[in-house]
């Protein structure tokens, strides 16, 4: 069975998370620090690879009204990119307050500033992904 890959995508970074092999709990995976296209591309095709990945879900930030602005026009045009690029299905999934929510949890764990910023961005990839799944199966 594919996994699926949750993108939390920013501009420096994308987070990623992968499903575990049966689609029930995602996990963290890492956090690219973004170069180039082509590099994070390469990047992103290995883990594709390494992790047999069917399917992506890209976090859409929409505002607290339901629009959709700059930023998430970003997402949109990069999920895309990724649909075209790499010839599978892409979902883009509202991510409103994921990486809110991942800081309180780290916060609350008292995890310290410096160790948050390495690790929240692909924590918010985890809960887009785990949000995504949980909505799929209460279908």
């Amino acid at each position: 069975m594919k996994r699926l890959m949750g993108l939390d995508y920013g501009d420096k970074t994308i987070g990623i998370a992968v499903s575990d092999e049966l689609g029930w709990t995602a996990q963290g995976l890492e956090v690219i620090r973004r170069t180039t296209v082509e590099r994070d591309l390469a990047r992103l095709r290995e883990l594709i690879d390494q992790y047999n990945v069917g399917e992506l879900v890209v976090g859409l930030p929409k505002n607290m009204n339901n629009t959709i602005g700059p930023r998430g026009e970003i997402c949109i045009e990069f999920a895309q990119s990724l649909q075209e690029t790499l010839s599978m299905p892409v979902h883009l999934w509202d991510e409103r307050l994921t990486t809110v929510s991942a800081q309180r949890t780290l916060i609350e764990a008292d995890v310290s500033r410096k160790k948050r910023k390495l690790v929240i961005d692909k924590m918010a990839a985890g809960l887009i992904l785990q949000n995504y799944m949980d909505s799929k199966t209460k279908r």
